[in-house]
């Protein structure tokens, strides 16, 4: 149940600390493409753990303008 977790923390978050969220994120999603492309990666489900996060927060910051 840790996504669960995960999401009810970014739901407490302001857009802004969302967006600081988001950029960390990608950032970690482009380290880990990085040390994958150098074969220096252990786990490789991290990538698409980092990925399917980045898409949570967006979708928070999308139903957040909207509302």
């Amino acid at each position: 149940m840790k996504i669960n977790a995960f999401v009810e923390d970014l739901k407490t978050k302001s857009a802004a600390e969302l967006n600081e969220e988001l950029v960390a994120a990608k950032k970690e999603l482009f380290n880990l493409r990085f040390q994958n492309a150098t074969n220096q990666l252990d786990n490789t489900s991290r990538i698409k753990e980092v990925r399917r996060n980045i898409a949570r927060i967006q979708t928070l910051l999308t139903q957040a303008q909207k509302a």
